[in-house]
């Protein structure tokens, strides 16, 4: 699969406006080239170079199998978004240490083969773990972003 933004390019700087203290808006994203016998897409956006290691911004699922975009501030119709780092629901956006080299942010997209059944308070190991053995494909977009 592949994961793209129109809002950034891979590995280039995330816009501030989509960081927790410029407006936490979430960014738009699209992927493509989803498997045939996909059951259930699920996102995941996480910043592996946070002190005191990954820290989660977003996790979604339910994402059906024929949705291929997520617009600007919003969740795919249908899907349902579990819990951030900040321990809020839905999309909790860049907010790395002032001074910091920039973070990077992987958004992963996962083409699963069976519908994962989390809730609204899902984490990203809940996520992780229900993908375990089910994934057909994936696609990773990494921004960076520093404050």
């Amino acid at each position: 699969m592949h994961a793209r933004s129109s809002a950034f390019s891979g590995h280039t700087l995330i816009p501030d406006r989509y960081s927790y203290e410029g407006g936490n808006t979430s960014p738009p994203l699209e992927w493509s080239d989803v498997p045939a016998g996909t059951a259930e897409l699920a996102l995941l956006c996480e910043d592996p170079d946070a002190p005191g290691g990954t820290f989660t911004h977003w996790v979604v699922t339910g994402i059906p199998a024929d949705v291929t975009a997520v617009e600007e501030g919003a969740a795919p119709k249908g899907s349902v978004e579990g819990r951030n780092g900040f321990g809020e629901q839905g999309w909790g956006g860049p907010r790395p240490p002032v001074g910091d080299e920039p973070h990077r942010y992987f958004f992963r997209v996962y083409a699963v083969d069976r519908p994962l059944g989390l809730g609204e308070d899902a984490t990203a190991d809940d996520l992780r773990a229900a993908v375990e053995g089910r994934v057909l494909a994936h696609g990773t977009l990494v921004g960076l972003f520093a404050r």
